[in-house]
């Protein structure tokens, strides 16, 4: 845990100072528990990874349909790294 970016109130502190004080560690505490609940839901971080993957090859899919509509030439060599792409990812699926 970090320090405080603020000193801590004195021994002269008024009432105001130390409520205050209190105010800002509760502030800082709802944060870190907000913080270390994010990490530890371990449900909504495989959904995130899910949708990450899901945008990526969605994205690549798309870069290699413009690849192949804008040279035909290359729709075969492209077609082919496509199917043994699936292939490496069905064996080594199996495999674990």
């Amino acid at each position: 845990m970090t320090a405080p970016d603020r000193p801590e109130p004195g021994p002269e502190a008024g009432v105001e100072d130390i409520e205050a004080d209190i105010e800002a560690t509760r502030q800082q505490l709802g944060e870190t528990v907000e913080a270390l609940s994010a990490k530890l839901d371990v449900k909504q971080q495989a959904k995130d990874k899910v949708d990450e993957t899901k945008q990526r090859v969605a994205y690549t899919a798309q870069t290699a349909q413009h690849a192949v509509t804008d040279n035909p030439q290359k729709a075969i060599p492209v077609a082919a790294a496509v199917v043994a792409l699936l292939l490496v990812i069905i064996v080594w699926r199996r495999r674990h």
